[in-house]
């Protein structure tokens, strides 16, 4: 049973936000200027060891090192690529790839078809939540091209996550991967892309994220391996506040449904908070009933969050297949509020709850071994 935490590698500077915002723009500023907005409300969010550059290899692997001290075991990247146009990279190849943890430390991708946003904080609220110009198209050969492209670059390296021996690759929005290339290209498309990759020595396991009920039932045949979340918390459909226990044990009861749904394994994926505030404008009293002001989730606490973890890790044991994973959203994205690195609110405990958890679930399978008398 391994746990792996998603890294949100949007914490530099790129020539894309220096062109939108200003040179040197960083969603830092957003973090550490939000404020609150109701009674009670906890923010800012802030890093206890301050804001870091995530291509500088000694603050990554600082934080690399204090989660895999904990009990995390492997770290998913996201990986924005627009037909052959990347951003954010040097997250992943400078920072933790030249880390000294980077080099050992099991490292996967989750292929984040959208592009960063252009507009933060978010001002208006007529405009749709994901702008269409985010979006990142594709087609047969640009998908094979991008698979090759992480074969020759990180599925090669000995520490790149694999699941039963074959390299773990997600695609964050799997509904508009498929219904953007119809049932039948999305089919061909991954048929390639294994075969490419067979040719150059490497399996591949293939996860969609939060597939859409039309496309569910479809993506054994196209050929997903498993299915996960990246976020799976908040109700969008739900009131502005809402109860973190509440919303944890209401997204545990759906992971069978959706295994039987899509006809493949579930690995669970929890989270330690939802809070998108700071990426969007404060309107006050008048806040709009969408993202990024809506919905936020209180009452999170690491004991909290503790539990949520250790019934993940318990459904995976049991139902997510011989080489399980379980996945945390996130590692790092502040301007959402779900972090497990360390914060000035609670320190190390995020982390600490990753260890509480992982004790109880192997305290739970030794209880559940048959007992001998001498």
């Amino acid at each position: 049973m391994r746990i792996a935490a998603y890294v949100y590698p949007g914490w530099h500077a790129i020539p894309e936000r220096d062109a939108s915002f200003h040179p040197g723009f960083t969603e830092w500023e957003l973090v550490e200027a939000c404020r609150p907005r109701f009674d009670g409300h906890a923010q800012p969010r802030v890093p206890l060891w301050g804001r870091y550059d995530d291509r500088d290899p000694r603050e990554v692997g600082r934080r690399i090192a204090a989660a895999r001290a904990h009990g995390v075991d492997a770290f998913v990247y996201g990986f924005f690529w627009c037909r052959g146009k990347r951003v954010f990279e040097d997250a992943l190849d400078r920072g933790f790839l030249g880390s000294s943890e980077g080099e050992r430390a099991p490292f996967a991708l989750m292929w984040a078809n959208r592009m960063p946003r252009r507009v933060l904080p978010v001002r208006r609220a007529d405009l749709p939540v994901i702008d269409p110009e985010r979006l990142v198209s594709s087609d047969v050969d640009d998908f094979v091209a991008l698979l090759e492209l992480a074969a020759e670059r990180y599925f090669a390296r000995p520490n790149y996550l694999r699941v039963s021996g074959r390299a773990y690759f997600s695609i964050f929005d799997s509904s508009f991967f498929l219904r953007e290339l119809g049932l039948d290209a999305a089919r061909e498309a991954i048929a390639r892309a294994r075969d490419s990759l067979g040719r150059r020595g490497h399996a591949l396991h293939l996860a969609a994220i939060e597939p859409g009920r039309d496309v569910q039932p479809e993506l054994a045949r196209v050929g997903f391996d498993s299915v996960t979340h990246y976020v799976l918390l908040p109700d969008w459909s739900g009131p502005f506040l809402q109860d973190y226990a509440q919303r944890a044990a209401a997204c545990a009861a759906t992971w069978p449904e959706l295994a039987r749904a899509c006809a493949l394994p579930y690995m669970p994926s929890v989270a330690p908070g939802w809070d998108a505030s700071p990426r969007g404008a404060d309107f006050g009293a008048t806040r709009p009933d969408k993202y990024p002001w809506s919905p936020v989730v209180v009452g999170e606490h690491p004991e909290r969050f503790r539990d949520a973890l250790a019934r993940a890790l318990r459904y995976a044991s049991a139902h997510s297949g011989p080489d399980p994973l379980v996945f945390i959203a996130s590692l790092n994205e502040w301007s959402e509020g779900h972090a497990l690195e360390p914060d000035a609110r609670y320190g190390l405990r995020w982390l600490e709850a990753v260890r509480a958890a992982r004790s109880t679930l192997a305290a739970c399978s030794s209880s559940s071994l048959p007992q001998h008398s001498a």
